[in-house]
């Protein structure tokens, strides 16, 4: 009976080994496959999980420094144990050298026939290669060239790697390529963790920010049954016990602002969205957001608070107050400036100020210049086609457009004395919209006639029109207290602190296109590149 189960598990393991030659199929693969089966048979598991390591690479130099100003250049009564990836490899007949990496660093390690045992010492040679990671334990030594390294007198292997690394020498430039793999990018590109890990510490400033504000974090649905909070087409999924539609949340505002009304008076959350929108170097279908909701004040103390949170952004990431952006340099030095959104069309769009004043002059100014006029489009979006054509992109330094058109602003609160008008702002830095801000409108009958004439856009066929949200009015009928909010794209906040001149260089597994099967096949070319 023993015996069968034997032999049908060695069935069975045959059959799966089978399976992944479909994955691990080229003549590098094999070979290392069967290099990780000789391990096996000398007792060496090449898939451990009982190593433990006591230091670091940077933490093993930073430690042992002095030996480099000792008189023997070594310390054989210190002993520490280091894991890393092996990024080169160089035997010297009875020795070699590697270059092994972790998450800190790079760390040289020595070992020989002599400090390993000699028939460890001739297998490894055979078995272990670049790719692989490996425990080390031994002393700090200073080699001949005068360079700190570890002298192993240990040497396990810790995982077999059995896809090669790319080239050493090429490296991995192919962008499309880097993004798709991101891990294989991180290991061959060791800088990338850099702006991953800033991006990081970007959201950890920012929630220490409001939380020492006294803002409370929360969490919102992430399904929605109907699609709002913003202008943009959402992404439908089905819920199969409920036998109903659900929408991917374009924004979290609805509900927070639902919790505003249900007594919270500062709220805040840091989660994702999703939109149904084309991909560009600023837009991912799934991003990250922090929208915030403070009951008791208005747009003008955001724009403060705002204010504040760059200036602690800054000296917390130790970043100077003028950073370079591509080829242009940001000044964060002076007071973010402000200017309304018509006022801007003509100060800075050098639209003529009489143009501005008319939805026909509009329409023909657009005509001459040689673009697109939709004769459907109102006022306030007429605005919004010149301002994203002639002002947008030349707003570098961080500046607040103000006072946005009411009908291209469904959620935010009229302004007292010009209707025509929403107490709202925008802030631009680098040419590119970073947040969005504005006094929340609370006026249940007034949001009702907005969702109602949103509603008439869509059945016009503007797929981004929101939809009516009945249970969000009669929350409102319930009594939103004078409230301002405002959402604020992380993504693109760490593309400026960290100089990322794609999104996708800030989202470690950004959304692409599906690829063919023969550019599946060019892409592991180029990734074993050997």
């Amino acid at each position: 009976m023993a015996f069968a189960k034997t032999a049908k598990k060695a069935e069975k393991t045959s059959k799966l080994n089978e399976g992944s030659i479909l994955i691990f199929n080229n003549q590098y693969e094999l070979q290392r496959i069967e290099k990780a089966e000789n391990l096996k048979q000398l007792g060496k598991n090449p898939y451990r999980h009982n190593l433990k390591k006591d230091t670091s690479t940077s933490e093993f130099k930073r430690c042992y420094e002095y030996v480099l100003n000792s008189a023997d250049k070594r310390d054989e009564k210190k002993e520490n144990t280091v894991i890393g990836r092996i990024k080169f490899l160089r035997h010297m007949g009875k020795a070699a050298f590697a270059k092994i990496e972790d998450e800190h660093g790079v760390l040289q390690v020595y070992f020989s026939r002599e400090s390993i045992g000699e028939e460890w010492f001739n297998e490894a040679k055979k078995l272990i290669e670049v790719g692989d990671i490996i425990c080390v334990k031994g002393f700090p030594f200073v080699t001949k060239t005068g360079e700190l390294s570890l002298h192993a007198k240990v040497l396990d292997i810790a995982t077999k790697s059995i896809t090669p690394l790319p080239e050493k020498f090429h490296g991995l430039q192919d962008k499309e390529l880097r993004y798709r793999k991101r891990y294989l990018d991180m290991i061959m590109n060791p800088h990338v963790k850099e702006t991953f890990k800033i991006r990081s510490q970007i959201v950890s400033t920012i929630r220490h920010f409001f939380e020492e504000r006294g803002f409370l974090e929360v969490e919102t649905p992430m399904m929605h049954p109907i699609a709002g909070g913003a202008n943009a087409r959402p992404f439908v999924t089905h819920h199969n016990a409920l036998g109903v539609d659900r929408f991917l949340r374009i924004a979290p505002e609805l509900y927070l602002k639902r919790l505003v009304v249900g007594g919270f008076e500062a709220v805040f959350e840091i989660n994702r969205n999703f939109r149904n929108e084309g991909m560009d170097l600023t837009h991912n279908p799934e991003f990250t957001m922090i929208e915030f909701y403070w009951a008791y004040h208005t747009y003008h103390d955001l724009m403060e608070l705002t204010e504040d949170m760059f200036d602690v952004l800054l000296k917390q990431l130790k970043l100077p107050s003028r950073i370079p952006f591509g080829e242009i340099e940001i000044d964060f030095s002076e007071k973010f400036r402000k200017i309304s959104f018509k006022d801007s069309l003509v100060e800075i769009g050098g639209i003529p100020a009489e143009i501005v004043e008319s939805k026909e002059k509009i329409i023909t100014f657009l005509k001459e210049k040689g673009e697109d006029a939709n004769e459907k489009l109102n006022l306030g979006q007429l605005y919004e086609e010149l301002f994203d054509l002639y002002v947008e992109d030349k707003l570098i330094n961080p500046t607040f457009i103000i006072d946005y058109p009411i009908e291209i602003s469904p959620l935010a609160r009229r302004n007292d004395q010009n209707p025509d008008i929403a107490e709202r702002f925008e802030l631009f830095i680098a040419g590119r919209e970073i947040a969005n801000g504005f006094n929340e409108l609370n006026d249940p009958i007034d949001q009702y006639n907005r969702f109602a004439t949103q509603l008439e856009a869509k059945d016009a066929g503007d797929d981004e029109a929101h939809e009516m949200d009945e249970d969000y009015v009669r929350a409102l009928g319930y009594g939103l207290p004078p409230t301002a909010g405002q959402g604020l794209g992380i993504d693109r906040l760490t593309m400026l602190l960290t100089n990322q001149q794609s999104i996708r260089d800030v989202i470690l597994f950004p959304a692409m296109k599906p690829i063919r099967e023969e550019t599946i096949e060019e892409e592991e070319e180029e990734e074993n590149n050997l």
